[in-house]
Parts: structure tokens; C-alpha cells; sequence
């Protein structure tokens, strides 16, 4: 028996109801415009509130020194203290808004990329950069710090968050995890995988995207036909929502309204930040090949932390003072970081085999006993 036109027009309006939810704003959420300017988000699909000042000043603050430290780490593989380095300049609003915005009990999965967002977590600086280092794969305790290893390979660290996310959900936990990924790991299986395990188990998960603009060389347009990342989730029945990155109050505005709805039970939330990454991939990059600089100075003028600071200096809640204390503790904590990357790390050529199973197997004891007969070879020569 077929439908009637009125029962197919009852579906189609119900279809159209039952995800209305699920979709972004059909602009970015601003709070600040370029100048700090404040705004009304006036095409948003959710309500969102400003973030008091108190709030936005620790932002800030947090911001200033990440930069800061990212500008060190950066020197540091000129000096050949780094084997690579990926800076996140410019995206410092997406680097700490997020990590703030995390209650005790949260995760945090990383990319190679989030340094500065593991500096705002507490993590010590030159743990933080031991995996660029090279002297160990993680130079933190990730259970000590609710916060997984920084991963090199695009968006595997996806999956993992929402099985973390979903563990804490079966232990009756009020944990969040918190995902990072970058637009090109939206392309990645991992990326479909964890978002679709997080949706159809309901796993509390933020899959927060950085879309920075460019997968390396690689720009957006020939990544996606999407009219945003941020419509990605609406497939697998995840809420959406796209932010202006570059706006640290909005970011921390919609960050808040994205944890409530996953500690309230509704599952995960998928955020697009659109941002700009404004120095090379990492060290190795050459982003002079396939970017302008002009595109480069146009995005200098939407940069985060002097929107952000205007703001603050309008309604009074820091002045020059402020500032030049800020910035005075940033210097001291980078050549603090500077001074204590230039010792030497203590190499432990047995510590490869640490941690790699709660029981070794054959083969790791094999390698294990190679690794010793070698290495006292070689204090014998």
C-alpha cells in the first residue's frame, strides 16, 4: 500500500524535525570580531553565552605564554634540540580555550600538533616535547595527567577517545574526552570510525576539529565538498556546531554549551574551528610553495590573543601592567624550557622494552636480551 501525499509531506517535515538538532550554525559563532570587538551571534542555532571576564583573562594569559613557549620550542630545532617541531601559532584560541574548559575528571587525546594545548594542561614543557625529542615516545605519564600520548599518525587517536569516552560512560563516571584533529584527518578512516562508534554507543566524547585550512599543502577545497567540516557529524547522528577558531570567547562559549550536552547524556559533539596555521607545517615545510603572503597577512589581522586581549583592555579587566607581567612570566618560563632542553637526556637503551606488554613475549625478550649483549659490548670496548 502506498503513502498519500500528506503522509509523505508528515515524513519528510519529521525527518527534517528530528535533525534539526544535529545541525551547525550556518555561519561561524563569534563573540569577538577582529577588532574585540563584542558581538552578537546572531545566526546561531543554540544559545550561547559570553564567557565572564574573569574566564577570558585566564584564556588570554594562557594564550600569551603557549605562544610564547611555541616560539622557543620552534628556535629549539634550529639549535638541534628538536628533531621536528610543529608550531600552532595562530591557533592558540583552539589550543587552550578547549583545555580550560575541561573538568578534572576529562581526557584529552592530542595530535602532533598540540603541544601548546598540553603546556595549558600543567604537563611540564620538556615532557611535553621529549616524543619531538626523540628520547622517548612519551615523555608524560598519560593516566597521571588524564591525557593519551601525543600521536603522530592522522586521527588513530579518534577511536581511542571514544572508547575512553564510552568506558567512562559504562563505569557511571561524569568524564568527557576531549579529541583534537585536524581538517586533513577528517579525511582519514580513523575520523568515520570514532565518530561513528561515539554515536551509535553514545560515548561522551568532544571531537574538536582544528580546520586550519590546509593538510599540510594540501587545501581544503580539494579535501572536501562539504559546505563545512562541521556537517561531517550530521551523518552519523552527532550534533554539530562550526565556531570562528580565531575567537577564544567563542570558542570557550560553544566548548561549554558541547560538554554539557555530552555530561547530560546525549552522547558526542562535533566542533569545526575554522582557524589559520600561520607558520609552516613544521620545520621541514616549505609553506611558501603553495600559499600566499598575502593570505598570510590577511589572517595576521584576525589573530586571537590581540582580539581577545582588546576586549579585556576595554572593559578594564587588564591594562599595561598586566600585560607586562604576563609576558614577563612567558619569557621566563621559555628560558626556563631553554635552558633545560639544552642538558642532554640520560639515554636508556632499555627502556624501549618498558611498557610494551604487562607480560613480554618471546620475541621481546629476545630483542631485550640482543639490546643488552650490545650495549655492554660496548662499555667493555
Amino acid at each position: 500500500m502506498g503513502l498519500s501525499s500528506d503522509d509523505g509531506v508528515m515524513q519528510s517535515t519529521a525527518r527534517q524535525v528530528g535533525v534539526e538538532h544535529l545541525l551547525p550554525s550556518p555561519e561561524p559563532v563569534r563573540l569577538l570580531d577582529e577588532h574585540g570587538t563584542q558581538v552578537l551571534p546572531s545566526s546561531a542555532r543554540r544559545d550561547y553565552v559570553m564567557p565572564t571576564p574573569e574566564r577570558l583573562r585566564a584564556v588570554w594569559r594562557a594564550m600569551v605564554i603557549g605562544r610564547r613557549l611555541d616560539a622557543q620550542s620552534t628556535a629549539l630545532t634550529k639549535q638541534g634540540r628538536l628533531a621536528v617541531y610543529p608550531s600552532a601559532r595562530g591557533q592558540e584560541a583552539c589550543q587552550v580555550a578547549p583545555v580550560l574548559s575541561l573538568g578534572p575528571g576529562d581526557w584529552l587525546f592530542p595530535t602532533y600538533r598540540e603541544s601548546m594545548a598540553l603546556f595549558t594542561r600543567g604537563i611540564d614543557e620538556v615532557e611535553v616535547l621529549s616524543l619531538l625529542r626523540g628520547d622517548r615516545h612519551c615523555g608524560y605519564d598519560p593516566m597521571r595527567h588524564r591525557t593519551a600520548a601525543q600521536c603522530t599518525p592522522l586521527a588513530t587517536q579518534l577511536p581511542h577517545a571514544a572508547g575512553a569516552a564510552y568506558g567512562m560512560k559504562r563505569r557511571g563516571e561524569d568524564g568527557v574526552a576531549l579529541a583534537f584533529v585536524g581538517d586533513g584527518g577528517t579525511s582519514e578512516g580513523d575520523f568515520h570510525e570514532g565518530l561513528n562508534f561515539a554515536a551509535v554507543f553514545g560515548a561522551p566524547v568532544v571531537f574538536f576539529v582544528q580546520n586550519n585550512n590546509y593538510a599540510i599543502s594540501v587545501p581544503l577545497s580539494k579535501q572536501t565538498k562539504a559546505p563545512s567540516l562541521a556537517y561531517k557529524g550530521i551523518g552519523y547522528g552527532i550534533s554539530s556546531e562550526q565556531v570562528d577558531g580565531n575567537d577564544a570567547a567563542a570558542v570557550l562559549s560553544v566548548m561549554d554549551v558541547a560538554l554539557a550536552h555530552c555530561r547530560s547524556g546525549n552522547g558526542p559533539f562535533l566542533i569545526e574551528a575554522h582557524t589559520y596555521r600561520m607558520e609552516a607545517h613544521t620545520n621541514a615545510d616549505d609553506a611558501t610553495r603553495y600559499r600566499t603572503g598575502e593570505e598570510v597577512s590577511t589572517w595576521i589581522s584576525r589573530d586571537p590573543v590581540t582580539r581577545l586581549e582588546a576586549w579585556l583592555r576595554e572593559r578594564g579587566v587588564i591594562d599595561d601592567e598586566t600585560v607586562a607581567a604576563v609576558q614577563a612570566e612567558a619569557e621566563e618560563q621559555a628560558a626556563s624550557l631553554r635552558d633545560r632542553m639544552h642538558d642532554d637526556a640520560t639515554l636508556r637503551p632499555m627502556s624501549l622494552f618498558d611498557n610494551v606488554f604487562a607480560t613480554p613475549t618471546p620475541q621481546v625478550r629476545a630483542a631485550e636480551a640482543m639490546v643488552r649483549a650490545e650495549s655492554e659490548a660496548g662499555e667493555q670496548a
